[in-house]
């Protein structure tokens, strides 16, 4: 059965369930967006460019789900809850149309979980889709199968995500938190911890954020400011995630708790951005100026924002990680410890180096996807200073340095290195 998306039913009307609506519908695709309450399904049809809003139908769940029927891909986008989806799915394929697919948006429930006990039909039909927010801003899609996906359905998928909606298309596979999430949390999970003796040493965090920014291809949210950005609410519920669903061997295990000082900032409502601060917040003076405060993590008060100190810092990408230096160690620690993680979690996570990088650069925005940036610094190079130190090469690390090359993409970059130690094209690329 040849599998084609020209309409899309959106089962949930907030955040990202709005914004895979109005993507859909600015793609020029019918839609029909369903929520407990019509007044949320009602305000995400006013995010609906005007000119597409006459594609869109707003209605609730318990009136309107029979009119899924109607549609060629239903995704689901409500709360994170294994139960609760399962139940919406269930009822669901009661009226779903023969030939439509399915998908749920999770950011973190792997699909094997939601797919236990369900029909052989929803099991060939079913998929997680996961975008990242803003939808109509941000590029990355992961496309994530079950066992008994129909290959039909992820082409179906990627066509749709890649031709219509303008997406990046990363392959991922079920496991916890796909490819982006489960790296770039590790990122930021693991900074939490890795940054604290270098507080204590007299950084300030301004300067770890200014760090683990520009001078390593990262977005200048740096560590704090992204955590802000994204909320320590969220992030504690991603550190649940992964203790519950990580490899018993995994790295991020010690890193799924928050150290003492953020779990209290938690614990008062001190989330970030969202509640009015977290490590920052802008507040104003008597006569009405702006100004920035930090949170310090030593004495847990607010201060004045002080300027980040990278006085002799190299200029050229990514050398900060081989200086000699506090903020040298900070970068090999942090940034280097996610590549690290990165190198060791293929097959795993995907098939190849090109889909982690791909997820990384399109979903966190850095410059270089793990792999790119450890061709950049040179492989090789972080192979011997991680031997240097005495702890284990990663494994893709260790097919490279068994292949006897210092690269994981060649001639141009049309090629990659895969996890059996040979070249291969990437797809589209030409040579």
């Amino acid at each position: 059965m040849t599998r084609s998306i020209q309409s899309v039913a959106v089962i949930g009307a907030g955040t990202m369930g709005a914004g895979i609506a109005a993507a859909s519908a600015a793609a020029g695709c019918r839609v029909l967006i369903l929520d407990m309450n019509i007044e949320t399904a009602e305000a995400a049809l006013q995010q609906v460019d005007e000119d597409a809003r006459h594609l869109v139908t707003a209605g609730t769940v318990d009136a309107d789900l029979a009119a899924v029927s109607g549609y060629d891909w239903v995704c689901e986008a409500i709360v994170e809850d294994l139960s609760i989806k399962r139940d919406l799915f269930s009822r669901l394929e009661e009226v779903r149309k023969d030939g439509s697919v399915i998908s749920s948006n999770t950011s973190g429930i792997p699909l094997r979980q939601i797919s236990e006990g369900m029909t052989q039909r929803f099991c060939s039909d079913v998929a997680i889709t996961h975008f990242f927010n803003p939808v109509r801003v941000m590029r990355l899609f992961e496309l994530v199968p079950g066992d008994d996906t129909d290959p039909e359905v992820i082409s179906a998928f990627a066509q749709f995500g890649a031709d219509r909606l303008g997406k990046g298309v990363v392959h991922a596979k079920d496991t916890v938190n796909f490819i982006g999430n489960r790296i770039g949390c590790f990122f930021m999970l693991s900074g939490l911890h890795l940054a604290k003796p270098f507080l204590a040493e007299g950084m300030n965090q301004e300067t770890i954020d200014s760090v683990l920014a520009a001078p390593v291809g990262l977005p200048p949210t740096g560590l704090y400011g992204l955590i802000d950005l994204i909320g320590l609410d969220v992030m504690e519920l991603v550190g649940k995630n992964l203790a519950v669903n990580l490899p018993e061997a995994d790295l991020g295990h010690q890193y799924t708790n928050f150290p003492p000082t953020e779990q209290r900032m938690h614990d008062d409502g001190q989330l970030g951005r969202k509640a009015g601060g977290g490590f920052y917040r802008q507040t104003k003076s008597p006569d009405g100026e702006r100004l920035k405060e930090s949170f310090d993590l030593l004495d847990e008060s607010w201060r004045p924002a002080e300027v980040p100190s990278l006085g002799g810092i190299p200029a050229e990408l990514g050398e900060v990680i081989f200086q000699d230096s506090l903020e040298g160690e900070l970068a090999w620690q942090v940034f280097g410890g996610t590549l690290r993680y990165a190198a060791g979690l293929i097959p795993e996570i995907a098939d190849d180096v090109v889909n982690v990088d791909n997820a990384i650069r399109w979903g966190f925005n850095w410059v270089h996807g793990p792999f790119e940036m450890l061709d950049h610094l040179g492989p090789q190079r972080v192979i011997a200073r991680i031997r240097s130190e005495g702890d284990q090469v990663p494994s893709m690390l260790e097919v490279l340095d068994r292949a006897g090359t210092d690269s994981f993409y060649r001639n141009e970059g049309t090629e990659y290195l895969g996890a059996d130690g040979d070249y291969h094209a990437i797809e589209g690329s030409t040579s």
